[in-house]
């Protein structure tokens, strides 16, 4: 799998793969565990296929990382990186994603 250099990603593409609920998901899901996570333990409102397609999304906009261990297809943050490129972006949409699931829990 191919994993763009965060310094050829814009804003705008970061921006666009961000846009998208189910995305902001697996964005928070990641942050939340702290760990690295297999694409089938993902708690997602969507397809298999349709959560791929967000994942390679989240990839290609330098998001997330993937790589396999055995079988399984794992997915990291870029969290160190993200925040070098564009300091406060993923912190400020976990935090909101975070609020707007509290209130819609309430």
């Amino acid at each position: 799998m191919e994993h763009p250099d965060l310094s050829e990603v814009s804003l705008q593409q970061a921006l666009e793969a961000l846009v998208d609920p189910v995305r902001r998901m697996v964005v928070a899901q990641l942050a939340r565990t702290g760990e690295d996570m297999s694409c089938g333990t993902f708690d997602a409102p969507v397809s298999p296929s349709t959560l791929t397609h967000h994942f390679n999304v989240l990839r290609e906009a330098g998001v997330i990382r993937q790589y396999y261990k055995g079988t399984s297809k794992m997915n990291t943050l870029r969290t160190d990186e993200m925040e070098e490129r564009f300091p406060g972006l993923l912190s400020a949409v976990v935090a909101a994603s975070t609020t707007e699931a509290e209130a819609g829990a309430a």
